[in-house]
């Protein structure tokens, strides 16, 4: 299984990945999605 940003659905062939737990569960947000998980949506 490839991993995907659980936001954008972008694999890491698309766009750096970063491991995060969320909900106790573990999974991967691509660079550009983190700032939202940081500052919130706009």
């Amino acid at each position: 299984m490839e991993n995907k940003c659980f936001k954008c659905k972008k694999t890491s062939h698309e766009k750096a990945l970063v491991a995060i737990e969320k909900d106790r569960e573990a999974k991967f947000v691509c660079v550009w999605c983190l700032p939202t998980l940081i500052h919130g949506a706009k």
